[in-house]
This record gives structure tokens, C-alpha cells and sequence, in this order.
């Protein structure tokens, strides 16, 4: 039980990642500023995205992967690099994760029409109903292969008139529609 819910969220992150980057309101995929995301600039944001979350660089997101980010997250904490974490790195990394949600609050209120969050589709239970769809053969793992598979559905279905890019009306109509 443990092992899935460590893989559905490591999963769910990597899902969220990919389908925000060219869902986001400005799509960060959207390398030339134009405001619309083509095929082939969303499939390179989605291996950036894989890139990203395969942390041990083995071509597959597994358990491993998880491993490697906690590794990467406890030595970001621990401070002074004595192998513990200290009620003052504790205390200290809390506040500044704090600090970013807070950015990162803001700057969405920035970016929203009236000053309003916009709800978020799916949460964890649509996260996790996603990676198990991006996992096609089943193996608890999503190779590069199944990830970008995944990640031309979803383009597919945001490309509404089937043009090969999502415009800024494609993806409002997408969000209306979820």
C-alpha cells in the first residue's frame, strides 16, 4: 500500500506538471510568446517535464524516481550537511516553502481576470486517474514513450478544431468544459 501511494504521488505530480504547462493561462509551453501552443512545442515541454521527474535519469518513472527527489529534498533541508534535519532547518524550510506559496498565490491573482483563484480540475483523485491511463502496459512505471503518449492525448483533446495548436480560446473552452 505504501509503495502505491508513494508511486500515485510521484505520478500525480509529474501528470499535473505536464498538463499545466500547456493549460496555464500564459501556456509556458508556448516557447515564441504568441499565445498559442503547437504539437510540437507542447511534446517538447512534456519531455522537459519528464526530463525533470525521471531523477535518476533511468527513462522511467518508478519508485526510484521518488527515492532520488526525497534524497534531493532532505539535502536541501539539511542545512549544515550533518546527515540530520534540525528543528532550526525544520523550521527554516518551512518558512521558506511558505514564502513561495504565498508568491506563487499572488502571482496567480495577478494573472486571473477578477482577482479570483481558479479551481483546479481533477485534483488528487484526477491526477492519479490520469497516471494510471499514462501507464498503458501496466509495469507501475511510465517509460518516456508512454508519458509522451499521454501527454499528445491530452494536446488532442484541447486542440478542438483539430489544427494542430490550442489557442487562448481552445484552452478557456477546455477549462469551461471540465
Amino acid at each position: 500500500m505504501k509503495k502505491l501511494s508513494i508511486y500515485a504521488g510521484l505520478m500525480a505530480l509529474s501528470i499535473g506538471s505536464a498538463t499545466a504547462l500547456y493549460a496555464a493561462p500564459r501556456g509556458m509551453a508556448d516557447q515564441d510568446g504568441n499565445r498559442v501552443v503547437t504539437k510540437a512545442e507542447a511534446m517538447a515541454a512534456a519531455d522537459a517535464v519528464f526530463a525533470k521527474m525521471d531523477a535518476n535519469a533511468d527513462g522511467t518513472l518508478n519508485e526510484g524516481d521518488k527515492a532520488a527527489m526525497l534524497a534531493k529534498r532532505f539535502a536541501a533541508v539539511d542545512t549544515d550537511k550533518n546527515g540530520a534535519i534540525s528543528q532550526a532547518e525544520f523550521i527554516a524550510a518551512h518558512e521558506m516553502h511558505g514564502k513561495r506559496r504565498a508568491d506563487r498565490r499572488e502571482k496567480r491573482m495577478e494573472r486571473s481576470t477578477m482577482g479570483k483563484r481558479h479551481a483546479r480540475a481533477g485534483g488528487r483523485d484526477g491526477r492519479m486517474d490520469k497516471m494510471a491511463r499514462a501507464d498503458s502496459n501496466g509495469d507501475k512505471a511510465i517509460s518516456q514513450s508512454e508519458f509522451r503518449a499521454a501527454a499528445e492525448a491530452r494536446f488532442a483533446k484541447a486542440d478542438a478544431n483539430k489544427d494542430g495548436s490550442i489557442t487562448p480560446d481552445e484552452r478557456r473552452a477546455g477549462r469551461q468544459g471540465r
